[in-house]
């Protein structure tokens, strides 16, 4: 790209708990000239910001309304549940869909899992609004919270820690009256960008998320082979040169001086 055809940004959009710094670095190391902005958005918001232009590309959370957006999924977060520190869960090192079943659990309405009937335990009177809400009734101790690990650490409390949540068990449905079976979702961290033929920068930002080398073949065009330098080119007849020239010179030049040696030995006559 010119100078004249480069935008003045890439604007990257990301929800709560992803963290885009390791990305942003790389790309200031490729692109100094090209800035960054990042764009905080509510898990809510993401899609619309992609589809409306609002942002360029963002990091988003898997399940979610894909319609007019390409995804790639980058890695699966574990599943974990927010507790008081004084929690007598907190004895083990996992939790079980079992160990929750006599316990309130909080679901938010912002609540990025994809629970089926909604999470296990005893259902709150209410749903908090987000899921900062329901983190402060965890430590007011209403009730247990099912998050991805990562909004977890981002809304840490010394009050407050974590166990891992193993990946299924029994439950009972009281409003059903039956026993089932409740599969522990899990958050996937994707990037998403606009459908459509993806810009120099936007194919810039897949490979940097993907792992590729400055001079992959995609994205910006790979650095040439740079020529030897002219020392090196000058150097390299020599190398060729065969042996001979001055050495057998220097053979002729001995055995020249040998001949003189003996004719100026050779005895008088008398």
């Amino acid at each position: 790209m010119t100078g004249a055809e480069t935008p003045s940004s890439f604007r990257l959009a990301y929800v709560p708990g992803v963290t885009p710094a390791k990305w942003v670095r790389i790309w200031n190391e490729r692109l100094p000239d090209v800035p960054l902005a990042l764009l905080a958005v509510t898990a809510a918001e993401a899609a619309e910001a992609l589809r409306s232009g609002g942002a360029d590309a963002g990091l988003v959370r898997l399940p979610m309304d894909r319609t007019g957006l390409n995804t790639i999924p980058m890695y699966t977060e574990t599943t974990v549940v927010v507790l008081p520190k004084d929690h007598d869960v907190t004895a083990v090192d996992e939790v079980s869909v079992e160990d929750l079943a006599d316990f309130v659990l909080l679901h938010p309405l912002d609540d990025p899992l994809d629970w089926t009937g909604g999470p296990p335990g005893v259902p709150a009177k209410e749903r908090p609004a987000t899921t900062a809400d329901a983190i402060e009734l965890v430590a007011a101790g209403v009730g247990l919270l099912i998050v991805p690990q990562s909004l977890a650490r981002l809304h840490h409390r010394k009050d407050l820690t974590y166990r891992p949540l193993a990946g299924a068990g029994e439950t009972t449905d009281e409003a059903a009256g039956t026993a089932g079976t409740v599969e522990v979702p899990q958050s996937r961290v994707a990037l998403a960008w606009p459908e459509g033929e993806p810009s120099e920068l936007m194919e810039e930002f897949i490979g940097i998320v993907r792992g590729r080398t400055v001079n992959s073949s995609r994205g910006r065009t790979p650095t040439p082979p740079q020529p030897k330098s002219a020392k090196a080119a000058a150097k390299r007849p020599d190398a060729r040169r065969k042996p001979g020239g001055a050495g057998t010179a220097g053979r002729g030049a001995r055995g020249a001086g040998a001949g003189k040696s003996a004719k100026r030995g050779k005895p008088r006559g008398r």
